[in-house]
C-alpha cells in the first residue's frame, strides 16, 4: 500500500476505533515528510478518557494504528496521534520550561539532570539544546530515563 493509501488506512482505522466509543468523528489525517502520519482527533467531551493518564490512553491508540498498518504491509507505519492538540500544547509548555532549564546550565556551567520524560519530550530537548549550543545525555532506563543538560564542548 503507498503513502496516501497508508494515511487513507490510518484515518478510517482511527475513526472505526473512535466509534467503539461511540465517537464518530472526523480525524484529520496528513503526513509532511513521507515517513510519519499525523493523525489529529477534534476536541470532543471525551478528550480526557481519549487521552488517558499522561497520554496513555493516546499513546495507545496510535500504537495499535501503527500494528494495523505493519500487518496490512503499508508503506508508512510510523503514526502520531494527537488528541484535542494535546501534544502540541504539552510541547509548547516544555518548550517553555527547557528555555529557563538550558539558561541556568549555560550561566552556572554545570549539568542540569531533568525529571524522567518519555521519548518525544526527550526528543524535543535534545534539539533545543543543540540549537541552544548545549550537549544532552539520555541516562536512565525505562520510565526513569531522563536527559542530563551539559555546558557545550
Amino acid at each position: 500500500m503507498d503513502s496516501e493509501e497508508s494515511i487513507r488506512f490510518a484515518k478510517k482505522y482511527l475513526e472505526d476505533l473512535l466509534s467503539f466509543f461511540g465517537l464518530n468523528v472526523d480525524v484529520y489525517a496528513t503526513s509532511e515528510d513521507d515517513e510519519v502520519i499525523e493523525l489529529n482527533v477534534p476536541s470532543t467531551h471525551l478528550n480526557g478518557f481519549l487521552i488517558g493518564n499522561h497520554g496513555d490512553t493516546m499513546r495507545s491508540l496510535q500504537y495499535l494504528t501503527s500494528m494495523a498498518l505493519k500487518t496490512n504491509e503499508a508503506s508508512m507505519v510510523r503514526v502520531n496521534v494527537d488528541i484535542a492538540d494535546y501534544k502540541r500544547q504539552r510541547a509548547h509548555r516544555l518548550e517553555d520550561k527547557a528555555v529557563a532549564w538550558l539558561e541556568e546550565v549555560k550561566s552556572s556551567g554545570e549539568p542540569k539532570h531533568l525529571p524522567p520524560m518519555n521519548a518525544a519530550d526527550r526528543r524535543t530537548l535534545h534539539k533545543l539544546a543543540g540549537d541552544h549550543g548545549l550537549v544532552t545525555e539520555s541516562e536512565g532506563e525505562g520510565r526513569d530515563r531522563h536527559i542530563v543538560i551539559k555546558p557545550g564542548a
